[in-house]
């Protein structure tokens, strides 16, 4: 009976040495797999925190976490500035300049969300557009879309053309790109219900295409969520970026060329509220010593 003890003792050692209780036959602890590993952490536009890939193909922004008072990144320059449309009734552009503002995103028309999808010119553009240049105002134009398919798309950026020649605005006189602004409609029931990220961001692209043929610069507006989720943006990579992030610091992750950031009041020459905008201008290079403001 002792013996059966000890021979059962030294086989219980034993296997316990060859799974994992120590000694030289120890198997190694098991990895630990990080769910959120390729993802970072953003802010979704909704007061919360979130996770999303990684796009490593993007730059991530020079200006995360910058604010108006903040030192600004090596080699920019930032500007101020507004995006209005009609709901702004009529503006004194030259006051606005001498309160500040130095460039204007111009609503130039939509298409409506009903089922119809009516393309309308902006009832206040071509006056926006005549007033703000003479003020020195840089222009810069959005078209908001309700395209469903990127032949709806296309179609609007040729309504927009003709819009634009209407208004006597040409690639050189419109200084800033011209944006495509499509947007989920969540107060109501819209033609664009349950449409797919695939397809809006074709929809962009054909836009941006037509509009280009025709010479004039392009970019994409895209909310937060819409952004991170709906839009390709490794695909539309080469359009300028136009995000709206309202809060104090600027805080999406990707390069981004334009931030709307604030519903604003007591702007000069505008009534009531309206969208402030800040330009992230990257200067040129500087050459032969010169600093970047050519000082």
């Amino acid at each position: 009976m002792k013996r059966n003890i000890i021979v059962l003792s030294a086989l219980l050692l034993a296997a316990l040495l060859l799974t994992g209780c120590g000694g030289p036959f120890a198997r190694a602890p098991a990895a630990t797999v990080d769910p959120y590993a390729g993802m970072v952490q953003v802010e979704s536009g909704f007061g919360t925190q979130m996770w999303v890939r990684e796009l490593e193909e993007l730059e991530k922004s020079p200006f995360l976490g910058w604010s108006r008072l903040a030192p600004l990144p090596d080699g920019y320059a930032v500007r101020m500035g507004v995006d209005v449309s009609e709901h702004q009734g009529e503006i004194d552009w030259a006051a606005a300049a001498r309160d500040g503002v130095e460039f204007a995103i111009l609503r130039a028309g939509y298409r409506g969300y009903g089922a119809r999808g009516t393309l309308v010119e902006d009832a206040t553009f071509r006056k926006n557009a005549a007033d703000a240049r003479d003020a020195g105002v840089a222009l810069g134009v959005y078209f908001f879309s309700q395209a469903v398919t990127p032949a709806e798309a296309a179609e609007e950026a040729e309504f927009l053309l003709d819009v634009l020649t209407r208004a006597g605005c040409t690639p050189d006189n419109v200084a800033l790109p011209v944006f495509y602004d499509w947007e989920d409609i969540a107060h109501d029931e819209a033609r664009t219900d349950g449409l797919d990220g695939e397809t809006v961001t074709q929809c962009a692209a054909a836009f941006c295409e037509t509009m280009r043929a025709n010479g004039y610069a392009t970019g994409i507006y895209a909310y937060r969520y819409l952004a991170y989720f709906s839009y390709d943006l490794v695909a539309l990579r080469d359009e300028t970026l136009w995000i709206g992030a309202l809060g104090a610091s600027s805080d999406f992750y990707y390069a981004h060329a334009f931030w709307q950031n604030a519903v604003a009041e007591g702007i000069d020459g505008i009534s009531g509220a309206v969208d402030r905008d800040f330009w992230f201008e990257k200067l040129p290079e500087p050459t032969d010593g010169a600093s970047p403001d050519g000082q």
